[in-house]
């Protein structure tokens, strides 16, 4: 292949490299940064509801400065309903980890019984991820990363139909069925469930910008490839690709997803 040809070639792998290289992986400093910034209101009024979605993230990924900030908004009530369980529940895994100030309050409030937190179930353990914990994180990331909900619901109900130990015959593993390379794209520990479910929607994400909101190219993306997708210029002619994308449009019935916007942290 010479000519414009091969130049046109080059040009889109360069393309290509520049998407993968481009795509933000999740740190729990930024996060925990970001989610600080909306609590105080450094660009306006306080947004409690996004720094509670923030440091639940941050949470995710074992921060434990962050662990403390949601005891203490459950403590204030602070964009959540005043909670003395729930946050000491947070202290408490702060404490786990080191965090000074959430042991203080865990020795100071040791009358209060811990509770976990319903509408952030942070776990590692996949037989607590069931379909409510699954449900409470669905609209969390969705939320915040600007990707349907009952988009994600759709594809782990084909991928792994709510297993978080799913474990495929190609080795994808989890609810949303991430191979090694995936994972480590975005930064996750597949093993861990909720990890899982941020890589998947991360990916999800990642994809409708590419297909610029093209949900078909994107679910088929998702299962062979974006590399494939290119190739074939639209719906590879696998039978698994083309009933993977049927069977999750029927549950989902939409063509188009607005672009999600640039990640701000």
């Amino acid at each position: 292949m010479t000519g414009p040809k091969w130049i046109l070639a080059m040009l889109l792998l360069a393309w290509l490299g520049v998407g993968f290289a481009a795509e933000k992986r999740l740190s729990p400093l930024r996060l925990r940064q970001a989610a600080l910034q909306s609590e105080r209101g450094v660009s306006g009024r306080p947004d409690y509801g996004r720094a509670y979605r923030l440091y639940c993230l941050a949470a995710a990924l074992d921060d434990r400065q962050a662990m403390y900030r949601l005891g203490w908004l459950y403590f204030n009530g602070r964009g959540v309903k005043r909670h003395k369980g729930v946050a000491l529940g947070w202290f408490r895994r702060a404490a786990k980890r080191g965090d000074r100030y959430a042991l203080r309050m865990v020795r100071r409030f040791s009358d209060v019984r811990p509770k976990r937190d319903p509408r952030c179930p942070v776990t590692r353990d996949p037989r607590r991820m069931d379909r409510r914990a699954v449900l409470a994180w669905a609209r969390l990331l969705g939320r915040e990363f600007n990707v349907d909900p009952r988009l994600v619901l759709a594809v782990i109900k084909t991928e792994s139909n709510f297993d978080p130990s799913a474990l495929s015959p190609r080795m994808a593993y989890g609810l949303m069925q991430l191979m090694p390379g995936t994972a480590k794209r975005f930064g996750v520990d597949r093993l861990s469930p909720v990890e899982n479910m941020i890589g998947g929607v991360l990916y999800l994400r990642w994809l409708l910008r590419h297909f610029r909101g093209d949900v078909r190219l994107t679910l088929a993306a998702y299962n062979a490839g974006e590399q494939a997708v290119h190739r074939y210029r639209g719906i590879p002619p696998y039978r698994e690709t083309r009933r993977y994308v049927e069977r999750i449009l029927a549950d989902y019935r939409r063509a188009r997803h607005p672009v999600p916007e640039p990640l701000a942290f």
